[in-house]
């Protein structure tokens, strides 16, 4: 199998439920079956939501590229990343290294049908920065966000606290206010929530970089 690398910490329990969702994906019979990862779970990336929102922040760009480059040179032949936002500064982590990046956003927006209204349970910083913009439009679908103020207190709710009764609560509620055809989870905190969602068609960004990084590890290469 070939080696996926995981730039990690954003947040550590993301990361966490990004690897036991990608463990769950693979029928093992033995440990030999499963996707080898590598992580590097670094939590001190500089904070996006202090750089893209309150605009005061360090820029994370330089603390991933060096990252992909760590995963890169221990042995990683491919990279993904696990936290939407952080893929606004993707292309320093392509520039970094010259091995495959399994783009997030874009392998989840491929996943939404045609023309959908699409409700983006995110990040305030992905809306205001247009992250999944190009990629839904090729998709011909129309973009609703929730409440930014709702979103970044959940947001950082579970960071702090985990995601706890009052969170579940509080996702179902900001899910079911939004609306729209099709929602996707677009937050690696909000994808620790996912099963309290409001009924509809869903699409979660994290489980779709699963099945992307499953595939890349166990195709032939």
């Amino acid at each position: 199998m070939r080696m996926v690398g995981i730039l990690g910490g954003m947040g550590p329990a993301a990361t966490l439920d990004l690897m036991a969702r990608v463990m769950a994906a693979v029928p093992a019979q033995d440990d030999r079956d499963h996707v080898p990862l590598m992580v590097d779970q670094n939590p001190q990336v500089p904070s996006r939501i202090a750089r893209l929102i309150e605009g005061d922040g360090e820029d994370p760009a330089p603390v991933l590229a060096d990252m992909a480059r760590r995963l890169q040179g221990a042995g990683a032949q491919a990279l993904a990343m696990a936290c939407n936002t952080a893929h606004h500064y993707a292309d320093a982590v392509r520039d970094a290294v010259d091995i495959p990046f399994l783009d997030m956003v874009d392998i989840a927006a491929a996943h939404v049908p045609h023309g959908a209204e699409v409700a983006l349970l995110a990040s305030p910083a992905v809306a205001q920065i247009g992250l999944y913009d190009a990629a839904l439009a090729t998709r011909g679908a129309t973009i609703r966000h929730p409440k930014a103020d709702a979103a970044l207190d959940l947001i950082r709710h579970v960071k702090a606290r985990g995601p706890d009764a009052e969170a579940q609560a509080a996702f179902h509620r900001l899910s079911a206010q939004v609306g729209s055809d099709v929602q996707v989870i677009a937050c690696t905190e909000f994808s620790l929530l996912a099963p309290h969602a409001a009924p509809g068609v869903q699409v979660d960004a994290l489980d779709a970089l699963v099945q992307e990084i499953v595939a890349f590890a166990t195709a032939a290469g």
